[in-house]
C-alpha cells in the first residue's frame, strides 16, 4: 500500500489547472495550424492565425489563453493499492481548484446555487469530480477547465436500437449547426455512445480530453470520427462564424456497452481553446 498525502493532490491540482487555463495540448496547437494552411476563405484562414496569435500571447505573458477559464472538471484514476492521508481525496482536489483559481489569479464562475440564488462561491468550487478505480499505486489526474459558451451548446439524445450510423451523425451534425458560431469554433467535438443517461454524456466529456492526433481504437468508430468531421465542416460556419471549412478541428468517439433496448448519444461541444492537462503521482 502506499500513501499519498492530500498535500501533494492538492498542489498538483493546483498546478495542473493553472498551466491547462495558459498552455494548449500541442496536438490542437499543431491542428489550428494545420487548418490554417488548408483553410481556402480568406477570412476564415487570417482568424485562425489570430487564434494562433492569441494562443502564443497568452504563453509568452504568462496568462489565461482565454477570458473563461471555465468550471474546474477532473478526471481522476485511483489506484487500489493507494491509500491518501492527511485528508479526503474530494476537499484535496477542492483546495487545489481554490488555490489555483486564487493565486493563478484565473476567473472565478461558479455559483454555489444554480437556480435560486445564483451567489459567486469566490474560489470556483466545487469541482465536478469523474473518480475511477484502477489497478496500481499511482493517482493519474486529469484538469479539464470548461467554458460555458460550449458546454451550452452540448446535447443529448436517447436513440432506440434501430437507429442507423447516418441517424448519429446527423444528431452531431445538427448539434453543430444549432451551436453556430456561439461556441467560438472551431469546435472540437466529444460524442459518447452508449452507457446510460448520465454516463453517455461523462464519455462525451472524457473525448474532449482524448488527443487530437490520435483516432477511435475501433476502425468502425475512427471513420465515423472522420465522416461526422467531414459534415460539420461542409455547414460553412467556419472560425468564429464567418464562413470557411473549418467549423470543426476534430471529432472523438467514446463509446461504452449499452442496454439491449437503448442506444443513448451525448455530444459535448468545446470551443477552440479545448484545454485538459494531466498528470501522475
Amino acid at each position: 500500500m502506499r500513501e499519498i498525502s492530500a498535500d501533494l493532490i492538492s498542489k498538483t491540482v493546483k498546478d495542473l489547472f493553472i498551466k491547462a487555463n495558459k498552455i494548449l495540448p500541442d496536438d490542437l496547437v499543431d491542428c489550428i495550424g494545420c487548418c490554417k494552411a488548408e483553410e481556402c476563405n480568406e477570412t476564415a484562414k487570417s482568424i485562425l492565425g489570430d487564434l494562433q496569435n492569441n494562443i502564443d500571447a497568452a504563453k509568452e505573458l504568462d496568462i489565461p489563453v482565454c477570458q473563461d477559464t471555465g468550471m474546474a472538471v477532473i478526471f481522476a484514476e485511483i489506484g487500489q493499492e493507494v491509500h491518501i492521508v492527511d485528508g479526503s481525496f474530494e476537499q484535496a482536489v477542492n483546495k487545489g481548484v481554490s488555490d489555483g483559481y486564487t493565486d493563478g489569479l484565473l476567473r472565478k464562475s461558479v455559483v454555489c446555487d444554480p437556480f435560486k440564488s445564483r451567489v459567486n462561491t469566490n474560489d470556483n468550487t466545487p469541482a465536478i469530480i469523474h473518480t475511477r478505480i484502477v489497478d496500481g499505486d499511482k493517482i493519474t489526474l486529469t484538469a479539464a477547465p470548461k467554458g460555458f459558451g460550449s458546454e451550452n451548446m452540448s446535447r443529448l439524445k436517447m436513440f432506440t436500437p434501430s437507429a442507423k450510423r447516418e441517424d448519429i451523425i446527423d444528431f452531431v451534425t445538427e448539434t453543430a449547426r444549432i451551436a453556430g458560431s456561439n461556441p467560438c469554433p472551431p469546435m472540437v467535438i466529444g460524442v459518447g455512445i452508449g452507457g446510460d443517461f448520465e454516463y453517455s454524456a461523462i464519455l462525451a466529456k472524457k473525448a474532449l480530453c482524448r488527443s487530437l492526433s490520435q483516432r477511435n481504437q475501433d476502425e468502425f468508430y475512427a471513420q465515423m470520427e472522420k465522416d461526422m468531421l467531414t459534415a460539420v465542416n461542409s455547414l460553412d460556419i467556419g472560425p468564429q462564424g464567418f464562413g470557411g471549412k473549418t467549423t470543426a478541428l476534430c471529432v472523438n468517439i467514446e463509446t461504452y456497452p449499452t442496454h439491449i433496448a437503448g442506444l443513448p448519444v451525448a455530444v459535448n461541444i468545446g470551443c477552440h481553446v479545448t484545454r485538459h492537462c494531466s498528470a501522475q503521482i
